[in-house]
């Protein structure tokens, strides 16, 4: 079991057992986590920074204002978590279990889902700027009031998606699938133009 004061940097946690650990206020710092089991843990300011997490179990884990950032999950499930208000910035997910999963704000700037399988998730009014949304899946996803600037939407399968009220600057939304997308006015202008329409008053 890892140390209960100070922060923690530079270790590597193999096949562990971290099942509903607290981790409230921990910081660690370039450490490796593999085939760790954190379910139902919980985390309310905490800080990964530079972390690694592969093959590792977070089902059900909770996680209140926590950062996570530049981290990287791989082969990772987080099936069931929640996460409110967390900072992600820069973190990357790959081939990571990912739904059910609640979300409640926060701030996932230059994220990296390429690939996700996001569907019916709400990420409404999580600040998804310079995220990488590539080819991700997020049919029924909620981003309603999402800051989307400069994301990447090239392939992302946005059926049905909700996306009234999000910041769209700089999206490439004509590169997405956009069948059934839900878009407010100005999201629909902003489409019309990305398809090559001059649209007037």
């Amino acid at each position: 079991m890892h140390s209960e004061t100070g922060g923690t940097s530079g270790q590597r946690f193999r096949d562990e057992d971290w099942y509903a650990e607290d981790l409230a206020d921990r910081v660690f710092t370039d450490c490796t986590f593999t085939d760790v089991d954190l379910t139902e843990a919980t985390s309310s300011g905490a800080t990964f920074t530079n972390c690694r997490f592969e093959h590792c179990k977070l089902n059900a884990s909770h996680h209140t204002a926590t950062a996570f950032v530049g981290c990287e999950f791989v082969r990772t499930s987080l099936f069931d978590a929640e996460l409110e208000g967390c900072k992600l910035t820069g973190s990357t997910f790959v081939d990571c279990t990912l739904r059910p999963l609640t979300v409640r704000g926060g701030l996932w700037r230059a994220v990296g889902l390429r690939g996700a399988r996001l569907t019916k998730v709400s990420l409404a009014g999580v600040n998804l700027a310079e995220s990488d949304l590539t080819e991700s899946d997020l049919t029924d996803a909620d981003l309603s009031g999402c800051d989307l600037t400069g994301a990447q939407l090239r392939g992302a399968r946005l059926t049905r998606t909700d996306l009234r009220r999000a910041t769209l600057d700089r999206c490439d939304l004509g590169a997405a699938d956009m069948r059934e997308t839900r878009l407010d006015l100005a999201g629909a202008v902003l489409l019309a133009e990305h398809l090559g329409a001059k649209v007037e008053a």
